[in-house]
């Protein structure tokens, strides 16, 4: 394929990756590419099995189980999670409530990986969700350790409010912040999704530049305030074991 047909069926799959099943005009606003470009590159995808149709009516397009084996098989971050899995098994065992790992892509985090609770009512976020930072336990850990200029300059851009309880101010995220590099995690009561709270750490690499978050996530009737600094406790020491399997010695 030529370079433009490449850079087309990529951000063909990088739509359909995060929207799921999606039809052809929805996938050309969400691209701005024309119905013509984009059938062409859904034709070679659809011969390579990467993407599928749906039977009409609806006639949407979605990633093959094809496509999820081997994008898994890159082992994406391979080297952070051979580093946490085994910390995040432990904080999931003494909490018992749902743990992430969020890694970076842009101004946004990804989830990459999720141990659940036990428990029937619980927090829930599928792999590959994107987070806004200023809206979620584990972005708010993210941003606490960037520096200044760096947040400066995402505050600047849009700050969706989430729920009625999202940090959408500049000043609210600065205090926030603050508060998280002093006490060393992070904690967002409902500001992601109504009746969820959770607390956050990030995890830093061998040159000290944060590279991934973690977070304790579950129901606000659970993860009250009484629970918070054993809690919070916890999420930073295990982002600190993680970051120290990583090579960093702050």
């Amino acid at each position: 394929m030529a370079t433009q047909s490449v850079v087309t069926a990529i951000r063909c799959l990088e739509c359909i990756a995060e929207h799921g099943n999606i039809g052809l005009s929805e996938l050309a606003r969400n691209t701005g590419l024309s119905k013509a470009t984009l059938l062409r590159a859904l034709a070679t995808l659809e011969e390579l099995r990467w993407v599928q149709q749906s039977a009409p009516p609806l006639s949407t397009w979605s990633l093959t189980v094809h496509a999820h084996r081997v994008t898994s098989q890159g082992q994406v971050g391979s080297t952070l999670r051979e580093a946490a899995m085994a910390q995040l098994n432990g904080l999931q065992l003494d909490t018992g409530e749902t743990i992430h790992l969020c890694q970076p892509d842009g101004e946004v985090l990804v989830v990459t990986e999720r141990l659940d609770s036990s428990h029937a009512l619980r927090a829930f976020l599928a792999l590959g969700t994107r987070i806004p930072l200023h809206a979620s336990g584990t972005g708010l850990a993210y941003l606490s350790a960037q520096k200044e200029d760096w947040v400066r300059r995402y505050l600047d851009g849009p700050l969706e409010r989430r729920t009625r309880l999202s940090l959408a101010e500049p000043t609210e995220v600065w205090a926030e912040l603050a508060a998280i590099r002093a006490r060393g995690y992070s904690v967002n009561e409902e500001g992601l999704s109504p009746g969820i709270t959770s607390l956050g750490a990030p995890v830093r690499d061998a040159a000290g530049e944060a590279v991934a978050a973690i977070s304790i996530s579950g129901p606000t009737s659970r993860i009250t305030p009484a629970r918070f600094e054993d809690y919070g406790t916890a999420v930073r020491e295990c982002a600190g074991r993680i970051s120290a399997a990583l090579g960093y010695r702050g």
